[in-house]
């Protein structure tokens, strides 16, 4: 059984993002948005900040509203959200990531399927990435 729920994953090879790689305190979420840098394209906004702790993990956070659907509809885009987030490479260390999902973007994901949704994240990583680097940290 698990081989065929792992063959319906858009990339079954790929681990999956740990506990450890996640924001699950409000006051890690406040951080970001308070002292964060953002990027916004049509679908994401993104906020990076870098972390006073040594971990070298960038660790990602999901905020999707209830203006994107119920509770089934939020948890299934939360998904593909962190299987696109497990494909990113050349993320920078030490860094905390909160990826918010705009109005339009579950019903474009689901039509457009999930090689789309990855290149929208890639997108809003890569302009965040280019953003940071004049920054300092």
């Amino acid at each position: 059984m698990p081989e065929a729920a792992s063959a319906s994953r858009p990339d079954a090879a790929r681990r999956d993002v740990t506990r450890r790689q996640r924001l699950t305190r409000s006051r890690d979420f406040d951080a970001v948005y308070r002292h964060g840098r953002s990027v916004s394209t049509r679908y994401l906004t993104l906020y990076s900040f870098p972390r006073a702790e040594g971990d070298d993990e960038p660790r990602l956070g999901l905020a999707v509203s209830r203006q994107i659907g119920g509770a089934v509809e939020r948890n299934r885009l939360k998904r593909r959200l962190r299987a696109a987030f497990e494909g990113l490479e050349d993320l920078q260390a030490g860094r905390d990531y909160v990826l918010l999902a705009r109005p339009g973007l579950a019903e474009a994901a689901e039509s457009k399927g999930f090689q789309w949704l990855g290149e929208r994240v890639a997108e809003v990583f890569s302009l965040a990435a280019g953003r940071n680097e004049g920054a300092p940290s």
